[in-house]
């Protein structure tokens, strides 16, 4: 039982830390609040999976509690949110808000740290194509000294990782203790993104992702391989949610 509230009041320390964004004016001034910080600064992506890991993970916990700022992913915490009698804000999905933030910082070094090759290579070209300098890449399969050992040689103001969480999170977190003491460094944990960029993955049509339904379009692509997120995870997800709320 202790195990159990311990969980769960992990879960609710991760929604309660979640900023919401109420309109396009308030995402606005967030993206100019993260281009213009000092120091180091992460950002974290917050859904169903990113609650169940933290539930089940102390270590997980710390990775994403780490980061400065946590942001509204999916359809599952929006329903958190309205059962708890909050306003949930706009939905950013990181697949949506992530080429946004990263379009406002161009001129800036970018590193590219996730996925494996080709799909990183084509993902590195988009993003040169549109005007983004991209100083170093690596794939998100090497060992964690990879990255800050990448960094030191190659500094960048601009760190996307997309190697699906928690892993990213925690490398973000490693990147964080490595840093100089002032950099400027924007960290920016982004799941998939590199392979939707690439075109390895579609994404759902419009109409699907306005009603937080991205996540059945991809389970009916990936059956085998996201059943247990999707399916099993949303399940645990609904129970583990209401446990938290009771808190």
């Amino acid at each position: 039982m202790t195990l159990k509230r311990d969980a769960a009041l992990c879960a609710a320390a991760l929604i309660a830390r979640i900023e919401v964004v109420p309109d396009e004016a308030a995402l606005q001034a967030l993206m100019v609040r993260l281009l213009a910080r000092d120091g180091v600064t992460t950002v974290a992506f917050v859904n169903a999976q990113s609650f169940n890991l933290v539930w089940e993970s102390a270590e997980a916990f710390r990775a994403f509690m780490d980061a400065d700022v946590l942001l509204r992913d999916g359809i599952g915490i929006k329903l958190h949110f309205r059962l708890s009698g909050r306003e949930p804000g706009l939905n950013l999905s990181g697949t949506d808000f992530i080429p946004k933030l990263l379009a406002a910082s161009v001129g800036r070094e970018l590193a590219l740290f996730g996925t494996a090759e080709p799909w990183l290579g084509r993902a590195a070209a988009a993003f040169e194509a549109a005007g983004q300098n991209i100083v170093a890449r690596e794939n998100g399969f090497e060992p964690i000294e990879v990255y800050t050992d990448t960094l030191a040689r190659n500094p960048a103001r601009v760190v996307l990782l997309a190697m699906g969480m928690p892993r990213q999170e925690r490398v973000a977190a490693h990147i964080r203790k490595r840093s100089p003491a002032n950099p400027a460094q924007l960290l920016i944990c982004g799941g998939a993104i590199l392979d939707f960029v690439a075109g390895r993955h579609p994404r759902a049509p419009r109409w699907m992702r306005a009603i937080g339904m991205e996540w059945l379009f991809r389970l009916m692509r990936e059956p085998r391989r996201l059943f247990r997120r999707y399916v099993i995870g949303n399940a645990r997800f609904l129970w583990r949610s209401r446990a938290a709320r009771r808190l």
